[in-house]
């Protein structure tokens, strides 16, 4: 069934919307990510214009997020406090990159902007993850025990030590206040959560244990991609409300199933799936972004 898309300006498949939603709502529920490192990198595939599908695809992170994170509340592996310390900085962070988008914006440059941070950020973010999930694996496979993370490193040090009971640590909030400024730069001008960015971080970084870490990444995506997705419709005009709505109700759905497939796999396993995925899609708009467009071709061939 195709409708049309007014902010969009381009017809598509009602099911194929519906159906992309419900992929990415399964993969949030599952990883504790947004979803938007690969749904709207999709939505450039399908026709949606780049500023278009940024502005537009919060809307569907903030659904499918919400969705995930009550089955996560009802396990009790949400950190409020830690995603509330997340959250601050994803506020700040969000309000930063959409200003940063509007100028970009204003110049023509965004859509180079937007694709090329998506394959900086897959690429490095993917291959770091691959190689650590894959080392740990194969010690789990000879009978050793997964590395553990460190328990005191230079974090340990830094001053205005917070206590987060549910990830069991006794920390800085300094450095999960950077993380969520980045994230929240990430979710206005790539149209993500940045639970891809923010996953890792929390993992490795902070030392949170891994299942609390997708529930409580969640939880700070939704808030941040609200506020970034009502700065985007009041500031550029660019939210979709008929792609939104049809992204929404898949997701939603989706991420309910996501949540229930990833508890019951191996911490190892999400994080090695999890990189496998942001490096298809990471591959997949480095080539189109080095390929040249048939249309070039065309003009040269005209000029013989």
């Amino acid at each position: 069934m195709q409708i049309y898309l007014p902010i969009a300006e381009i017809s598509v498949n009602a099911f194929l919307l519906l159906g992309l939603g419900g992929i990415v709502g399964i993969l949030s529920g599952m990883f504790g990510v947004g979803g938007g490192f690969l749904m709207t990198p999709l939505l450039f595939f399908i026709g949606i214009p780049p500023a278009v599908a940024v502005a537009t695809e919060a809307n569907q992170i903030v659904a499918s997020s919400f969705s995930g994170v009550l089955a996560h509340f009802k396990r009790k592996t949400v950190d409020l406090k830690m995603g509330t310390v997340l959250l601050i900085g994803g506020l700040v962070g969000a309000a930063l990159g959409v200003v940063v988008f509007n100028y970009l914006k204003a110049q023509g440059q965004v859509d180079l902007l937007v694709k090329l941070c998506y394959v900086i950020f897959l690429g490095v973010i993917g291959g770091l993850m691959f190689i650590e999930s894959l080392n740990a694996i194969r010690k789990t496979a000879k009978g050793g025990k997964p590395s553990t993370r460190k328990k005191h490193n230079w974090i340990h040090g830094l001053p205005f030590k917070m206590r987060f009971r549910v990830s069991g640590l006794y920390i800085s909030v300094i450095p999960p206040l950077i993380v969520g400024v980045l994230v929240g730069i990430l979710a206005a001008i790539m149209g993500v959560g940045g639970g891809f960015i923010m996953v890792p971080a929390m993992i490795y970084l902070l030392g949170m244990p891994t299942k609390v870490v997708v529930g409580t990444s969640l939880f700070q995506i939704i808030f941040v991609t609200a506020f970034t997705t009502m700065l985007h419709a009041t500031t550029n005009f660019t939210v979709d409300i008929v792609l939104a709505v049809l992204l929404l109700v898949g997701g939603v759905f989706g991420a309910q199933i996501g949540a229930r497939i990833g508890v019951k796999m191996k911490a190892e396993q999400l994080r090695i799936w999890l990189a496998i995925m942001v490096l298809a899609v990471c591959g997949k708009l480095a080539l189109d972004l080095l390929i040249m467009p048939t249309e070039l071709y065309s003009i040269a061939a005209g000029g013989h």
